[in-house]
């Protein structure tokens, strides 16, 4: 897949800048032959392991997911460490390919530990320089033998220390941990813990096993029941460190980009889903002897619906393309494609129900799973609120004409 380079340009040379563009081939974006079979992989699969039937079966479930689908996951078709290199025990391909998968796991609002394992944990770990816990945790959340939740607090998906409630107390070799973590995705199914602590010299990522002495997991109630969160209690809990405080906001900081860029993925996928139900609905449903897709109201609706799917899809890719290469500020494209895609699997998803009519509002159909997902979406690593307040801020308030937002220009660089 190509990618896209940034330039650096004065804002004073704007219309140069416009002009250049217009003169230039520009790159298009599409998937590679590899990434459509990957493509088509998860969707077969998903279609055997998540169809609705199961997905309402696994969301009542303890643990609410299916391991051993899991690990088909991991073992076989090597779908949760796509992004990770082959020295690390992964597929060796690009944080793209990893999207590729999610955007079809979404569209399935396939059930288990994705969040805190694929698009927190294993992210943190790679970031995390080498060492015994970080090198044996990885190969086993990549090979799908383990799941990991992440209790780290953010603020709008992006790092604050002055969250973190948790200390960190030296123990012989290792440590101990002692503090809350609210409202941690994934917590409850999850072997593994990555957990932000004080320590002596400052915040550190720490791996606590979730079945050790000391730890206590405590369900909350959740609008999305495929999505569980829990409040995880330490109590002088046995930990390795991870990372220490020279590096823990480093990878911290990458693991939340990481996870916003994917979980924009996600959103796309649902949403897709969830637009393509509505339109085979307003072809088959019958009003005044007619399929209600052709009344002017309902194309416009379903033609709103699209677009702002495409956008939402553009940014979301575009985040991920940022972090793969580095051809964009990495915080900035994440924070617009979360900023759009949460909006747009909100306003998606709630557009759909009313072109089902009286069916989208029932428990039996479908729709209002994706719709809870939407809403809870929406609020983790940040609302869309927030992530335009820190666009603004990396946009309005730290750029200059010497030193401008670093922008792609989309030609090839």
């Amino acid at each position: 897949m190509p990618a896209c380079r940034g330039r650096r340009f004065p804002v004073a040379k704007t219309a140069d800048v416009a002009e250049t563009l217009a003169n230039e081939p520009r790159a298009e974006f599409m998937f590679t032959d590899e990434q459509q079979q990957l493509l088509s992989a998860v969707r077969r699969f998903a279609a055997e392991n998540f169809d609705e039937t199961t997905v309402r079966r696994l969301m009542e479930s303890d643990p609410p997911f299916d391991p051993k689908a899991w690990n088909r996951l991991g073992g076989e078709l090597g779908v949760l460490g796509l992004s990770v290199s082959e020295a690390d025990g992964g597929v060796g391909g690009t944080l793209v390919d990893q999207a590729v998968a999610v955007e079809e796991l979404g569209a399935a609002l396939a059930c288990g530990p994705i969040f805190g394992t694929v698009y927190l944990a294993i992210p943190a770990l790679v970031a995390a320089s080498a060492g015994p816990a970080r090198d044996e945790l990885l190969t086993e959340l990549v090979e799908g033998r383990r799941t990991a939740a992440f209790a780290v607090p953010d603020r709008a998906g992006a790092v604050d220390a002055s969250l973190v409630d948790v200390t960190a107390t030296p123990s012989g070799d290792d440590w101990t941990l002692t503090g809350t973590v609210h409202g941690v995705v994934d917590a409850g199914a999850a072997d593994d813990l990555l957990v932000a602590a004080i320590g002596p010299d400052g915040v550190g990522l720490y791996a606590v096993d979730a079945a050790g002495a000391g730890v206590e997991r405590t369900n909350q109630l959740t609008v999305d029941q495929t999505r569980p969160q829990a409040v995880v209690a330490l109590s002088s809990t046995p930990a390795r460190l991870l990372a220490g405080p020279d590096e823990a906001e480093r990878v911290i900081g990458q693991a939340f980009q990481v996870a916003s860029a994917l979980l924009a993925v996600e959103q796309v996928g649902a949403a897709q889903h969830m637009l393509d139900i509505a339109v085979q609905y307003a072809k088959e449903r019958l009003q005044f002897g007619r399929p209600i897709g052709s009344f002017q109201a309902v194309k416009h609706r379903l033609a709103d619906m699209m677009v702002d799917l495409e956008h939402a899809r553009s940014t979301a890719y575009h985040a991920v393309w940022a972090l793969t290469d580095g051809s964009d500020d990495p915080a900035l494209a994440a924070s617009i494609a979360q900023a759009t895609c949460s909006a747009a699997f909100s306003r998606i998803s709630a557009d759909a129900i009313q072109t089902l009519g009286g069916i989208g509002f029932t428990w039996e159909h479908q729709a209002h799973l994706y719709f809870k997902r939407a809403i809870v979406d929406a609020a983790l690593l940040g609302s869309a609120e927030e992530h335009r307040s820190r666009v603004a801020e990396l946009v309005l308030d730290t750029a200059s004409a010497e030193k401008p937002p670093r922008v792609a220009d989309g030609t090839r660089g």
